[in-house]
């Protein structure tokens, strides 16, 4: 037996990007080959389409774990690595995504709509891709990066024109069910509806949508009974219909304080897509009665008396028998003329386009803070600089000169000094933590005395080296008179 999902968390990761490949040609009677390292494939994105066939988020629900390819590694004779495949997940119209804090990152109406939920890592360069007139060989190779990964949360709302409200037992399956071809549970007993039915109207030139929404009961805004759970699939609803029943037996109840019970309801509730949509709240939806099982005698008498109470409301009022289908055509073309007029006041908006804005010739695109846990310290943020940390091997030399190069290309050396760094500070960037030692020619590239090496990390070591030795000596008491 299929289950209704509307409400799942889903895990995605995209793809980790593949590492570059450092390598130099080596052939017989080809001396000074170069570097021939490839780079490595950029990782696949989670990218969520909707679907027509998909209805529910059951899959999701079974499998909550989604995760894209990785990138290939780059490898030696400029042959880069293959690029990860991208993870498309199929979800019905009307799907939002909201991340773990509660903010909607996309609503996704219209088939064919498709969102990048997880964007995949980018590729590390090779060292034929990093080799400079002052670099001829590299002996390294950038490092791939890591995919996004993040918990969300996916809600189904559904797209629908008219939401039918009522409680329990009001008819308004049987509605559905003899206003379309749409086949819902009908029964005589509460709570027969357990999820959204959804049916197709035809009436003139126009068509539209039905939501039987599943009964609700006062308190439903608070959780009660099952009103939480399906609220929500009145959001999109451009006109809220309520079907009430004029003949029930339930002491205490009637037409009038059913629907007064029903409106405190849907005013308690806030949409959380009624900005978006430009629809208000609940509240503001154009209304419309239904007073069904009039077919029934004693229905009938209290439909007439309670109508010119809900005429001074300024709501359309309807008298109908969903078993008899009396009343059913003048209420499909009022549910027409509605319907209508909302899509005449809400065009649908033109899609957007990328707005493209070039970055400020004086634009950095980092920063640098005091660090407020460490004394003396400093922060340093910024996409460039932060992806390039994580890209870098710190246990190759070369590549840590290399990144102290673009730091200091950057502008980043030179923050570093307005704001008063001293030697030896810490300063974080991403989530490493590095001793400042400031360069005499930081941002010019310099020609290492090997492969894999670079000959101000040398000379720092050996400076530390020296300091450490005569600490140590002064420790000791060994020191003598020049030496102090």
């Amino acid at each position: 037996m299929s289950k209704f999902i509307d409400r799942v968390v889903l895990h995605v990761r995209a793809g980790r990007g593949g590492h570059g490949c450092a390598s130099v040609h080596r052939e017989k009677f080809k001396p000074l080959g170069g570097p021939d390292g490839g780079n490595g494939g950029n990782g696949g994105d989670v990218i969520l389409e909707v679907d027509a066939n998909v209805h529910t988020l059951l899959d999701f629900h079974f499998h909550p774990n989604a995760k894209a390819g990785n990138g290939k590694p780059g490898e030696g004779g400029n042959r880069d690595g293959k690029m990860g495949a991208d993870l498309v997940l199929k979800v019905p119209d009307g799907t939002v995504v909201v991340d773990k804090n509660g903010v909607v990152v996309v609503d996704l109406v219209g088939v064919g709509n498709r969102f990048v939920v997880a964007k995949g890592g980018r590729g590390g360069l090779g060292n034929a891709s990093l080799a400079s007139k002052a670099r001829k060989a590299p002996g390294f190779a950038l490092l791939g990066e890591e995919g996004e990964e993040l918990d969300l949360v996916l809600e189904l709302k559904s797209v629908a024109d008219v939401g039918l409200v009522g409680f329990p037992s009001a008819g308004k399956s049987s509605l559905v069910s003899v206003l379309s071809a749409a086949k819902p549970k009908i029964a005589d007993y509460p709570f027969t509806t357990l999820v959204p039915n959804l049916g197709v109207v035809a009436s003139g030139d126009t068509t539209f949508t039905v939501a039987d929404v599943p009964g609700l009961i006062p308190g439903a805004s608070d959780g009660r009974g099952l009103g939480l759970d399906f609220l929500r699939h009145l959001e999109r609803c451009a006109v809220l219909a309520h079907v009430v029943d004029c003949a029930t037996l339930e002491p205490g109840r009637d037409p009038v304080s059913d629907v007064d019970a029903l409106e405190a309801e849907l005013a308690a509730y806030k949409p959380a897509l009624a900005g978006d949509a430009g629809l208000g709240d609940l509240a503001d939806r154009p209304r419309v009665v239904i007073l069904n099982k009039t077919d029934v005698p004693d229905a009938a008498e209290l439909a007439e008396m309670v109508t010119p109470e809900f005429t001074e409301r300024g709501w359309p009022v309807f008298e109908i028998s969903a078993v008899s289908r009396a009343g059913l055509r003048p209420l499909t073309f009022a549910l027409a003329d509605m319907v209508r007029q909302y899509r005449e006041d809400h065009p649908k908006a033109a899609p957007k386009r990328p707005v493209i804005r070039p970055i400020a010739a004086d634009e950095t695109g980092f920063s640098v803070i005091a660090d407020p846990q460490e004394p003396g310290g400093f922060i340093v943020r910024g996409t460039r600089p932060e992806r390039w940390v994580r890209q870098t091997q710190f246990d190759n030399d070369e590549a840590v000169g290399y990144l102290a190069d673009r730091l200091a290309r950057l502008g980043v050396e030179e923050e570093l000094v307005k704001q008063g760094a001293e030697p030896g500070c810490p300063v974080t960037i991403g989530d490493v933590t590095f001793e400042w030692e400031p360069q005499v020619s930081a941002g010019v590239d310099i020609v290492p005395t090997g492969r894999g090496t670079d000959v101000r990390l040398e000379r720092n070591e050996r400076v530390g080296a020296a300091e450490r030795k005569h600490a140590s000596r002064a420790r000791r008491g060994l020191l003598d008179e020049n030496e102090k």
